[in-house]
């Protein structure tokens, strides 16, 4: 079983930056796909990013040139970085873990799951 901890929501000017952390309860943090989801009131959760053990990465379209995520195994934490936010990036923003190698974007292909952080992004 893997815990994942997200921090770093809030509130953000529409323009502005935040960076999101995702810490793991589990030492073998390095062997998992790490991702990336979020929902909005009445919406689906959607993939925004994931990567990979080796680094890899994939990204959703809405975000690709604004978000980059990454990994610090040592630390057994994954990040987001979002840049040039959106009032539409405005979501319950959750981490995910992946036993399984490979980077998808399927919430049902994700085997662990933090339990959010909130991102209001303003006007």
């Amino acid at each position: 079983q893997v815990q994942l901890v997200e921090s770093g929501g809030g509130l953000a000017q529409a323009g502005g930056s935040l960076r999101l952390s995702c810490a793991a309860s589990r030492r073998t943090f390095g062997s998992y796909t790490m991702g990336w989801f979020r929902q909005a009131p009445g919406k689906e959760r959607d993939f925004v990013a994931a990567i990979s053990r080796a680094g890899i990465t994939k990204y959703a379209d809405s975000v690709k040139g604004r978000f980059t995520i990454s990994r610090d195994n040592a630390k057994n934490t994954v990040y987001l970085q979002m840049n040039g936010l959106k009032p539409e990036d405005t979501a319950v923003y959750f981490c995910a873990a992946r036993e399984i190698p490979g980077v998808v974007d399927g919430t049902h292909e994700y085997d662990y799951w933090g339990q959010g952080t909130q991102v209001t992004v303003s006007l």
